[in-house]
């Protein structure tokens, strides 16, 4: 077997644990900050975790200062807003809390902390010049895995496209992942969250970019997820289902940023930016169809797909085996409350050839799609989802 060059990056240290998030003060007094912009949406300031997280940085005598206007499926726009806040406020880091919209804010305004322009100049890899200042975040939901990826997604709603900022400086000096933050996720959330963490996992794992480091890294947070997003939906307050869940998407999401993820993302991508569908439910929507498509591609690693979720495939010709993990997905998909078809999220059927027109634009995530494709079976592909 040929062996590729193999390259891997992850945040500069990773704190875990309940209770972690009492250590972020002193995680950023050490990566030398002196007044920090906490990064965050109204909700986890009523959620009360902002003034957990306050109460951290101010015990460690630091000066600090919150910007809340992070908003779901974020616009461009609000990086801006919060870059004017940093600089108005003399900040030098920036402390990013909530979910993967917060965190991907928190990035884009460390870039813009330090490089010039607005941060559309950027879109695409690699483009930022400058190095950021320290970044420290916190994820409350376990599903993104922002904490340890190298890109932020941003709404371009004048184009109605998703634009993904991409770099190594991107990445957090530090992590602090407390499963306690997680308990009060509403089931809906965590299951959108848990299946976007869950398809990072099989993209990273299944795709042509896949290394020797990568492959056990997203293997096991299929493993982890599958044996617990169930629970953690049924009961919020399952401390040992959540902690495995933000264990599972932390592992996914050092995997993913290493490798990219694929073509059910690029699906995704063109639906979010025109029907503003959450991404974990446009990305769960998309991935039965997808694996039907890819499976061909890499039907071993689709058999062990199967066995992370508990399939018995000893003895199963590779093909059917693989169809087992086709099955778990949808099985798992449908046991935590979605309706699996785009016809049933307000999707017309004629817009079918331009949603499949956009995701082929996503060409960095096709790079790692196990299985290349023409637009005509990516429209296929739509088709089968619908």
């Amino acid at each position: 077997m040929y062996e590729k060059i193999s390259h891997f990056k992850t945040a500069g240290k990773i704190v875990f644990g309940p209770g972690a998030v009492e250590t972020a003060g002193e995680e950023l007094k050490a990566l030398g900050a002196t007044r920090v912009a906490v990064i965050t949406d109204p909700g986890i300031d009523k959620a009360g975790i902002l003034d957990t997280v306050r109460q951290a940085v101010e015990k460690s005598g630091l000066n600090h200062s919150v910007f809340t206007g992070v908003e779901p499926d974020p616009k461009i726009e609000i990086v801006g807003q919060a870059a004017d806040h940093t600089r108005k406020e003399s900040c030098d880091a920036v402390l990013g809390v909530g979910g993967g919209s917060s965190m991907d804010i928190a990035k884009a305004t460390a870039v813009m902390m330090s490089n010039p322009g607005k941060i559309e100049d950027y879109a695409g890899v690699g483009k930022i010049p400058n190095p950021l200042p320290p970044v420290l975040l916190v994820p409350t939901t376990a599903g993104t895995g922002s904490e340890v990826t190298s890109i932020a997604v941003l709404s371009d709603t004048v184009n109605n496209v998703k634009k993904g900022v991409v770099s190594d400086y991107m990445y957090a000096r530090a992590a602090v992942l407390d499963p306690l933050l997680t308990v009060g996720l509403p089931p809906p959330i965590t299951a959108s969250t848990g299946l976007d963490a869950l398809i990072h996992a099989v993209e990273s794992y299944t795709g042509s970019q896949a290394t020797f480091i990568t492959e056990p890294l997203a293997l096991e947070a299929i493993r982890i997820i599958a044996q617990n997003l169930r629970l953690a939906y049924a009961n919020g307050n399952n401390l040992m289902a959540r902690s495995n869940m933000l264990k599972g998407s932390l592992l996914a999401g050092m995997a993913f940023s290493n490798t990219q993820t694929a073509a059910a993302h690029a699906c995704a991508l063109a639906i979010g930016g025109r029907f503003h569908i959450p991404h974990g439910v446009a990305t769960s929507l998309m991935l039965p169809a997808v694996m039907e498509f890819n499976m061909v591609g890499c039907p071993d690693k689709f058999a062990a797909i199967a066995e992370a979720f508990g399939e018995d495939t000893e003895g199963v010709p590779p093909m059917e085996a693989a169809e087992l993990a086709i099955i778990s997905v949808k099985r798992l998909i449908e046991d935590i409350g979605f309706t699996l078809g785009l016809r049933h999220y307000d999707i017309p059927e004629n817009a079918i050839p331009e949603l499949a027109k956009g995701a082929m634009v996503a060409a960095r995530l096709w790079e790692n799609n196990p299985r290349s494709a023409t637009l005509e079976q990516v429209e296929e592909i739509f088709r089968k989802a619908y």
